[in-house]
């Protein structure tokens, strides 16, 4: 799988991003890699080495980014390490995370920016005393909305609105629709965002997080809708 845009893409991205530094835009494997580790104390009580857990890798079908318009960022591995202690004893635990971003342009009061984002968190599925536990699970989805919110400045007001469910790795996933206001990173324009915050999805030895984000006027839930759809995933090497 190419974790990286092809050098035509990143021209393209660049140019239709002058008015804005880019930087990655989530802070959720920090986030989700924290979570993970509050799992998994029991299931590592025992072992000299290191309890390494690593993700796999969700990314969107190239007919879908055609489609909707995103175009790959990047995809990001992070891995979180921590001493855990648990009956007694302490060991390491690592905990490796996958996210696939993606972005587009969008004109807001005549200026385009890269304001329209969607993502893939994927994160491991951990065992605690032979039962699998999803650590995303545990957070609710206002927390998981600030996961993208990490692209945004100044925000505030967020607000649950409506929701509605489709299809992600052939699973009927909810989806929760929130709004808020934010100020689009480096460019000092604000504008009323809407979010979508789908549930997390297993498959494989995985979980798999889609998240989106996009300026209200711009009316991009369609796209966001077919992004979600179009997920697709790949084990990792080690599975």
């Amino acid at each position: 799988m190419n974790r990286n845009p092809n050098a035509e893409n990143g021209a393209e991205n660049s140019n239709a991003s002058d008015a804005v530094t880019r930087r990655r835009a989530l802070a959720a494997g920090g986030a989700v890699g924290l979570v993970s580790l509050g799992c998994t104390a029991l299931d590592v009580a025992t072992g000299d080495g290191p309890a390494e857990f690593a993700a796999g890798t969700a990314t969107v079908a190239d007919a879908t980014l055609s489609e909707s318009g995103y175009e790959l960022n990047e995809v990001s591995d992070e891995t979180i390490s921590r001493e855990v202690e648990a009956a007694g004893q302490t060991r390491e635990v690592r905990v490796t995370n996958t996210v696939a971003e993606y972005d587009k342009a969008v004109e807001l009061l005549g200026e385009r920016y890269q304001a329209a984002v969607f993502a893939a968190v994927t994160t491991p599925q951990i065992e605690v005393l032979g039962r699998a536990l999803n650590p995303i699970a545990e957070m609710g989805t206002r927390e998981r909305a600030e996961l993208i919110l990490s692209r945004f400045e100044n925000v505030g007001g967020l607000e649950r609105g409506s929701e509605y469910s489709t299809s992600v790795l052939d699973t009927d996933a909810a989806v929760v629709v929130y709004t808020v206001d934010a100020e689009i990173e480096g460019t000092g324009v604000t504008t009323e965002l809407e979010l979508h915050i789908g549930e997390p999805v297993g498959v494989e030895d995985d979980f798999v997080l889609p998240l989106a984000a996009y300026p209200a006027a711009f009316s991009d839930g369609e796209n966001v809708r077919r992004m979600m759809n179009g997920v697709e995933h790949e084990p990792t090497d080690e599975s």
